[in-house]
Protein backbone atom coordinates (compact mmCIF):
# COMPACT_ATOMS: atom_id res chain seq x y z
CA UNK A 1 0.00 0.00 0.00
CA UNK A 2 1.48 3.10 -1.04
CA UNK A 3 2.25 5.66 1.96
CA UNK A 4 0.30 8.95 2.03
CA UNK A 5 2.15 12.02 0.79
CA UNK A 6 1.79 14.94 4.02
CA UNK A 7 1.22 18.74 3.95
CA UNK A 8 0.05 21.71 6.26
CA UNK A 9 -2.97 24.11 5.49
CA UNK A 10 -3.50 27.55 7.36
CA UNK A 11 -6.61 29.22 7.80
CA UNK A 12 -8.31 31.82 9.66
CA UNK A 13 -12.20 32.60 10.87
CA UNK A 14 -14.24 34.03 13.82
CA UNK A 15 -16.55 33.35 16.05
CA UNK A 16 -19.51 36.92 15.37
CA UNK A 17 -20.98 37.40 18.77
CA UNK A 18 -24.17 39.58 19.53
CA UNK A 19 -27.07 39.88 22.06
CA UNK A 20 -30.66 39.52 21.01
CA UNK A 21 -32.67 40.26 24.24
CA UNK A 22 -29.74 39.87 26.68
CA UNK A 23 -28.77 36.21 25.29
CA UNK A 24 -25.57 35.80 23.27
CA UNK A 25 -25.60 34.49 19.91
CA UNK A 26 -23.04 33.27 17.30
CA UNK A 27 -23.36 33.09 13.51
CA UNK A 28 -22.98 29.30 12.00
CA UNK A 29 -23.27 27.93 8.57
CA UNK A 30 -24.44 24.91 6.49
CA UNK A 31 -22.15 23.31 4.15
CA UNK A 32 -23.09 20.89 1.62
CA UNK A 33 -20.89 17.89 1.45
CA UNK A 34 -20.99 14.56 -0.71
CA UNK A 35 -24.32 12.99 -1.33
CA UNK A 36 -27.09 14.08 1.08
CA UNK A 37 -24.89 15.48 3.94
CA UNK A 38 -23.96 18.76 5.35
CA UNK A 39 -22.50 20.52 8.25
CA UNK A 40 -22.64 22.81 10.22
CA UNK A 41 -19.71 25.18 10.75
CA UNK A 42 -17.93 28.12 12.26
CA UNK A 43 -16.71 30.72 9.10
CA UNK A 44 -12.86 30.72 7.61
CA UNK A 45 -11.16 30.56 4.99
CA UNK A 46 -7.89 30.51 3.67
CA UNK A 47 -5.49 33.62 3.09
CA UNK A 48 -4.68 34.95 0.21
CA UNK A 49 -0.89 35.39 -0.57
CA UNK A 50 0.25 38.56 1.47
CA UNK A 51 -2.23 38.79 4.00
CA UNK A 52 -2.79 38.21 7.87
CA UNK A 53 -4.40 35.71 9.86
CA UNK A 54 -6.46 39.09 10.94
CA UNK A 55 -7.15 40.17 7.52
CA UNK A 56 -7.80 36.30 6.37
CA UNK A 57 -10.58 35.92 8.94
CA UNK A 58 -11.92 39.57 8.22
CA UNK A 59 -12.32 39.31 4.62
CA UNK A 60 -13.18 35.23 4.82
CA UNK A 61 -16.33 35.99 7.45
CA UNK A 62 -17.82 38.81 5.28
CA UNK A 63 -17.54 36.93 2.32
CA UNK A 64 -19.25 33.33 4.34
CA UNK A 65 -21.73 35.50 6.73
CA UNK A 66 -22.53 38.67 4.17
CA UNK A 67 -21.54 40.65 8.05
CA UNK A 68 -19.13 43.41 8.05
CA UNK A 69 -17.15 42.55 11.91
CA UNK A 70 -14.43 43.77 13.54
CA UNK A 71 -12.11 41.46 15.84
CA UNK A 72 -12.54 41.96 19.47
CA UNK A 73 -9.98 39.68 20.58
CA UNK A 74 -7.97 36.64 18.96
CA UNK A 75 -9.45 32.93 20.98
CA UNK A 76 -7.85 29.81 19.98
CA UNK A 77 -6.72 27.69 17.19
CA UNK A 78 -8.03 24.36 16.18
CA UNK A 79 -5.92 21.46 14.72
CA UNK A 80 -6.85 18.57 12.49
CA UNK A 81 -5.89 16.24 9.71
CA UNK A 82 -7.69 14.84 7.05
CA UNK A 83 -7.13 13.25 3.53
CA UNK A 84 -7.74 14.79 0.41
CA UNK A 85 -6.54 13.49 -2.78
CA UNK A 86 -4.10 10.92 -1.58
CA UNK A 87 -2.76 13.59 0.67
CA UNK A 88 -2.74 13.92 4.67
CA UNK A 89 -3.33 17.54 5.59
CA UNK A 90 -2.40 19.16 8.96
CA UNK A 91 -4.61 21.88 9.26
CA UNK A 92 -4.36 24.94 11.61
CA UNK A 93 -7.16 27.66 11.92
CA UNK A 94 -6.94 30.34 13.95
CA UNK A 95 -9.48 31.97 15.33
CA UNK A 96 -10.94 35.23 16.76
CA UNK A 97 -13.98 36.89 18.37
CA UNK A 98 -15.75 39.24 16.51
CA UNK A 99 -18.52 41.12 16.47
CA UNK A 100 -20.92 42.56 13.62
CA UNK A 101 -20.65 46.55 12.47
CA UNK A 102 -22.57 45.73 9.51
CA UNK A 103 -24.00 43.97 6.38
CA UNK A 104 -26.88 40.85 6.67
CA UNK A 105 -26.63 37.20 6.91
CA UNK A 106 -29.08 37.50 3.33
CA UNK A 107 -25.66 38.63 1.52
CA UNK A 108 -23.63 35.38 1.89
CA UNK A 109 -21.29 33.87 -0.36
CA UNK A 110 -22.32 30.42 -2.38
CA UNK A 111 -19.88 28.40 0.67
CA UNK A 112 -22.25 28.39 2.78
CA UNK A 113 -25.84 27.21 1.84
CA UNK A 114 -27.67 28.32 4.77
CA UNK A 115 -26.30 30.88 7.53
CA UNK A 116 -27.74 31.76 10.52
CA UNK A 117 -27.63 33.13 14.44
CA UNK A 118 -27.85 30.36 16.99
CA UNK A 119 -27.76 30.97 20.81
CA UNK A 120 -24.00 29.62 22.24
CA UNK A 121 -26.47 26.87 24.00
CA UNK A 122 -28.22 25.44 20.94
CA UNK A 123 -24.24 25.83 18.94
CA UNK A 124 -23.07 22.26 20.68
CA UNK A 125 -26.30 20.49 19.62
CA UNK A 126 -25.97 21.92 16.20
CA UNK A 127 -22.18 22.11 15.10
CA UNK A 128 -20.51 19.29 13.36
CA UNK A 129 -17.09 19.32 14.53
CA UNK A 130 -16.29 18.38 18.37
CA UNK A 131 -13.12 20.94 18.07
CA UNK A 132 -15.43 23.44 16.97
CA UNK A 133 -17.97 22.97 19.72
CA UNK A 134 -14.88 23.15 22.18
CA UNK A 135 -13.88 26.69 20.91
CA UNK A 136 -17.37 27.75 21.34
CA UNK A 137 -17.68 26.67 24.82
CA UNK A 138 -13.73 28.92 25.23
CA UNK A 139 -15.63 31.31 23.06
CA UNK A 140 -18.84 32.00 25.81
CA UNK A 141 -16.29 32.30 29.09
CA UNK A 142 -14.83 35.35 26.65
CA UNK A 143 -17.85 36.88 26.46
CA UNK A 144 -19.01 40.46 27.67
CA UNK A 145 -21.24 39.66 30.43
CA UNK A 146 -24.15 42.13 28.50
CA UNK A 147 -24.55 44.12 25.05
CA UNK A 148 -22.53 46.68 25.14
Amino acid sequence: MARLSSATATSAGGIVYRYQDSIPQLVLGRRKRERDAHTWTLPKGTPNPGETLEQTALREVCEETGLTVRIISPLDAIKYTFVQRGTRIHKTVHYFMMEPTGGALEGHDHEFEEVRWISFDEAANLLSFDTERSLVGLAATRLPDRAN
